[in-house]
């Protein structure tokens, strides 16, 4: 019953820091709004049905049934459809977009919905978002992404500088009881394995690696680098085991194994094929333990996310691929690729009820979860397509571009940039991502990605 309720607070913490993070996005959007006149009438976490609300001035602030979600409403996003008309409302939530353009694309007037009563009044021109110079928009649509970035950054610090980062040690954790090449369709231990030069050696499981070959060791990957040059050559291992020196000779074994990116993905040829390599090999895993890093390591592990993310967006394509081959059939999930909403609970869930390991840890991974759901939610907001924050971002810095060429050129002012035109390739684009979720929680259900 215990574990139960401790995966459920896991999935509970995980939804809590995603509407914390997607409300304090929109208020990314919300303050420089405000700050430059554009009249703002609503501020709501979530989707769907208002469970709670309040307006205050012309906003009305408010949390909807699904926390999954959250938009401002700002007057004039769209300018006039035609000449002479007024400005187009709309919203810069993605699926609360989608509803407003639909509703307001063939709409004649910028206008106030008071959504009590449903009226409509026809608001200032001047107020309208459309309105405003191209810095001005630029900043209020990367508010929302600058917000999620920094509370990564946060996030990251207190993971980084409080908790600390699990790392190799110096000190063996396991050793391997015999030799099984990567690409052996056989991966456990038989009668007829050969044992593994680490468990022949003598290496146990707690030995603290002081030197091989005369070298002092001062990481696990400087270790790791020299077994791996000393294929079939003899190595003197001096390892310290219960506070005295204890002196070792072992022969690494010339064995294949995988190559991988920086990613920590199998690289492959052109014809698809896994790239391995041969290499020393004594069998020895490392213990981990928790350092703490300084303040100078946050940025660089928020970069490094950001690439990853990036990485992941690129090759979303065919990262997808490998999950529908995964969910329907019986290949492994990437535990690298695409998740859900319902896979990082079900991750939130498994960390919390791990009573294995100590409740700082679990603490730790929780604050790293929602930094990561932080990133995504940054690098996927600029991606330049409607209704996306990088999309309304690309209309503006396109008109203006266009907007200064005129200029250059002595011609007419070409005038705002109206991106309500791309209404159906908003859509098509939704539908795209309304489908990869789809997949995504089918897979995350049948298929998860686990910790365990």
């Amino acid at each position: 019953m215990e574990t139960v309720l401790l995966y459920v607070l896991g999935i509970v913490i995980i939804v809590i820091g995603l509407a914390l993070s997607i409300g304090l996005h929109e208020l990314g959007h919300l303050v420089p709004a405000k700050l430059f006149g554009v009249r703002v009438t609503q501020y709501m976490i979530g989707f769907g049905p208002t469970i709670f609300s309040r307006k205050r001035g012309e906003t009305e602030y408010g949390v909807k049934a699904i926390p999954l979600g959250g938009y401002i409403s700002m007057a004039g996003m769209f300018p006039p459809a035609k000449k002479g008309d007024r400005s187009r409302t709309a919203t810069t939530g993605v699926m609360q977009s989608l509803v407003q353009e639909a509703r307001t694309s063939s709409a004649d007037t910028m206008v106030a919905i008071d959504e009590t009563t449903g009226d409509e009044t026809v608001v200032d021109e001047s107020r309208a978002f459309y309105k405003l110079p191209v810095f001005k928009r630029v900043i209020i649509m990367l508010g929302g992404p600058f917000m999620n970035l920094v509370i990564a950054i946060l996030l990251y610090a207190v993971l980084l500088t409080g908790f600390g980062l699990a790392q190799a040690s110096t000190t063996v954790g396991s050793v391997s009881e015999c030799v099984v090449p990567a690409t052996s369709q056989q991966q456990e231990c038989d009668a007829s394995s050969a044992p593994s030069p680490g468990l022949a050696a003598g290496l146990m499981p707690g030995d603290l690696l002081v030197s091989m070959n005369g070298t002092a060791i001062t990481s696990w990957a400087q270790a790791t680098s020299i077994i791996r040059a000393s294929a079939a050559d003899d190595l003197s291992i001096v390892v310290n085991r219960d506070g005295s020196d204890v002196t070792l000779a072992a022969t690494p074994l010339l064995t294949e194994r995988y190559v991988y990116d920086a990613q920590g993905v199998i690289q492959k040829d052109a014809n698809g094929t896994s790239i391995t390599e041969e290499v020393g090999f004594l069998g020895i895993g490392p213990a981990t333990e928790v350092v703490q890093q300084p303040i100078t390591a946050v940025l660089p592990a928020v970069g490094d996310n950001i690439s990853r993310v990036t990485h992941l967006i690129l090759n979303l394509p065919q990262r997808m691929i490998d999950v529908v081959n995964a969910a329907f059939g019986p290949t492994e999930r990437d535990p690298n690729g695409p998740i859900s909403v319902v896979g990082v609970g079900r991750l939130a869930g498994e960390i919390t009820s791990l009573n294995t390991i100590p409740v700082v840890e679990r603490a730790s991974a929780l604050v790293g979860l929602v930094a990561s759901l932080n990133v995504a939610l940054m690098v996927f907001n600029l991606v330049p397509l409607m209704p996306l924050d990088g999309g309304h971002v690309a209309g503006a810095l396109f008109e203006g571009i266009r907007r200064f060429f005129a200029k250059l050129f002595g011609r007419k002012d070409p005038g705002p940039v109206d991106v309500a035109k791309i209404i159906p390739l908003t859509f098509v684009v939704a539908s795209v991502l309304i489908v990869m979720s789809a997949i995504l929680i089918y897979a995350d259900i049948v298929k998860p990605i686990s910790i365990l």
